[in-house]
């Protein structure tokens, strides 16, 4: 493993890069988490696992304000996240050694590979949305947020993210950027492999909208793990079982 540091924008994203034993050249996953969380998460680290396993390079890295990375989490946007992710693609083509690009990610970092994936069609040869939380601009624009209503043409300049998410506070500037963001467009625009996992009782992402995106990408694969959560507490092993046999039915 090699911890390092990627600058973006005048800050420095803390990265990690785990690579199967006596790896020298191959495939390589950008590994994103969600909304509060960080690269250490379990669900994360066993996605990184599984990736390796199978012969693949993964690069996790944690977004503005979150993690060991730069920035408060107060001021992170979803416009700063697609900044950041944007950064970390053109430093991953710098590198030699990978053959073939991925991204992965998981809730709010779900929802960001998507938008990276329309934004750079052409760059990733697949991608792996987990519980993609895409539903998180059309709430914006009506006036909900982690189930808080809101005015959504007066926007608070605070809102608290409640217990379930530590009270941490956002801006409203993370309110008014994912009001003018459409991941629909994005999700037309990318025409390669998709693979979705979600729980059925997924507690922060209605399954609605993992069903959705499955029916709006051209080539799409979706599995609904029954009785899991957002972060597949209950049943980590059919994610990872999920991750392993796509990865290894593109090789």
């Amino acid at each position: 493993m090699k911890e390092f540091y990627i600058p973006s924008d005048g800050i420095r994203l803390h990265a990690k890069l785990d690579t199967p034993e006596g790896f020298t050249k191959g495939p390589l996953v950008l590994l994103i988490h969600g909304f509060t969380g960080h690269m250490e998460e379990e669900h994360i680290v066993a996605a990184q696992q599984v990736m390796n396993e199978i012969g693949y390079a993964v690069l996790r890295v944690e977004m503005y304000g979150h993690g060991g990375s730069e920035g408060a989490f107060k001021d992170h946007t979803l416009y700063k996240w697609i900044g950041n992710a944007l950064d970390v693609v053109e430093y991953v083509k710098t590198l030699d050694w990978v053959t073939d690009l991925y991204l992965c990610g998981h809730s709010q970092g779900g929802l960001l590979v998507m938008m990276i994936a329309g934004m750079r069609p052409d760059d990733f040869k697949a991608v792996i949305p987990l519980a993609p939380a895409w539903m998180i601009p059309e709430k914006a624009r009506t006036g909900e947020l982690l189930g808080i209503p809101f005015d959504p043409l007066h926007i608070p300049e605070e809102l608290d993210t409640g217990e379930i998410n530590g009270n941490l506070v956002l801006g409203g500037n993370y309110i008014r950027t994912a009001q003018t963001l459409h991941p629909e467009d994005e999700i037309a625009r990318y025409r390669g492999p998709v693979l979705i996992v979600q729980g059925d009782e997924d507690e922060a992402v209605p399954l609605e909208y993992a069903e959705k995106a499955a029916k709006l990408y051209e080539n799409c694969r979706l599995i609904i793990i029954p009785g899991d959560s957002h972060c597949y507490d209950h049943h980590l092993d059919v994610m990872v079982d999920a991750i392993r046999n796509f990865l290894n039915g593109l090789q």
